[in-house]
């Protein structure tokens, strides 16, 4: 095999990672837990996009009496929280591969 040939095949396997990176992030997952107290949403780079939660699942003897409001806030809560803390997480990770791989960005590994 000559180098021109190896480049031409790196270069394409680049693309297809690239797309594929592309596909898994804008491809959702749902899972749901608690006969659907909870719905969790991540994409599929594994970041996380979204909870939902019942209003049985806030007060399960007396879901009437939780209003709209305390839902919708709550759920913000827990996702700005979850999102702050996969941002923690990926910041880390990149921080120690870096040191890892001496600064070089190797696609697909962060």
């Amino acid at each position: 095999m000559n180098i021109a040939h190896m480049m031409k095949q790196a270069q394409q396997m680049q693309k297809k990672l690239q797309e594929t990176q592309n596909e898994l992030a804008n491809t959702e997952f749902t899972a749901v837990a608690g006969n659907g107290a909870v719905t969790a949403i991540c994409d599929g780079q594994g970041k996380f996009k979204a909870i939902k939660l019942s209003k049985s699942a806030l007060n399960p003897e007396n879901p009437e009496s939780v209003d709209d409001d305390s839902v919708e806030m709550l759920e913000d809560l827990i996702a700005t929280a979850m999102k702050q803390a996969t941002q923690q997480a990926t910041a880390e990770m990149e921080s120690k591969m870096s040191a890892l791989t001496g600064g070089i960005k190797i696609p697909g590994l962060f």
